[in-house]
């Protein structure tokens, strides 16, 4: 067991990072004791992979740190990144018993376990988490409404704003902005995010380093990220001031 794992054991529900957010969000005191009873902590390094498409589900999770890929392969071998997990969301689906895509750690990961069955139980008898977690999955569902406008519709340029907004916009919901911006380590490489997004890595590059140069964006060596202003970031992915951004 890691340093990392002895400190999540004695992590109580109360006092976790993703609180706020998470499948837990709306619990009262004696619901979060219920969940204290059936969680465990599982921490995984990056590249390692934390179940594959066609796995028995024995757990479901919210993700505490790190960021995971939902991965997707057709049958003739061709694999595509579906989606990105990060802090607070939710893996895995009640009432299904296998897993529905490869999920793999990008970054080194820890996960919020709870036991499946003990799980679905607290969740028929808990309205507050059946609740967040319908909450959740409409979230999700808008989510991939606006990826597919992003992948259809906008600019490479739109498309890299877009993903930095998204990661830029959780992080500074779970962490306190610092005068100096908001700060992130990028979880995919450059040849990831072309995959993502549809683009080449040529012109992922390319559109990286034109919004370096233009200031909307400062990087400190390969993966760290300031977005100076959150605002100005927003303003190049092409979404309306009234919406339109993905949580």
């Amino acid at each position: 067991m890691s340093h990392l794992d002895l400190k999540l054991t004695d992590l109580k529900c109360g006092a976790c990072p993703i609180r706020h957010r998470a499948v837990c969000a709306r619990c009262d005191a004696d619901e979060l004791q219920e969940l204290e009873t059936i969680k465990y902590y599982r921490s995984f390094e990056a590249g390692q992979p934390v179940i594959w498409s066609g796995d028995r589900m024995e757990f479901v999770a919210s993700v505490v740190t790190g960021i995971a890929t939902l991965t997707q392969t057709m049958e003739d071998g061709r694999r595509q990144m579906v989606g990105l997990l990060l802090p607070s969301d939710f893996v895995g689906r009640p009432g299904r018993a296998t897993a529905a895509y490869d999920v793999t750690a990008t970054t080194d990961l820890v996960m919020c376990c709870f036991r499946k069955k003990p799980f679905e139980d607290l969740m028929n008898a808990t309205p507050h988490i059946a609740q967040r977690l319908l909450e959740m999955t409409l979230d999700e569902l808008d989510a991939a409404r606006e990826w597919m406008l992003l992948l259809g519709r906008k600019t490479a340029r739109e498309k890299i704003a877009s993903l930095l907004a998204i990661i830029a916009r959780r992080n500074a919901s779970l962490k306190a902005a610092s005068s100096g911006g908001v700060r992130f380590d990028l979880p995919l490489t450059r040849e990831e995010m072309a995959d993502y997004l549809g683009l080449t890595l040529e012109t992922v590059s390319r559109q990286i380093s034109s919004l370096k140069r233009e200031g909307v964006i400062v990087l400190e060596g390969k993966r760290h990220v300031i977005v100076p202003s959150l605002d100005r970031l927003l303003e190049e992915t092409g979404d309306d001031s009234d919406g339109g951004m993905l949580n």
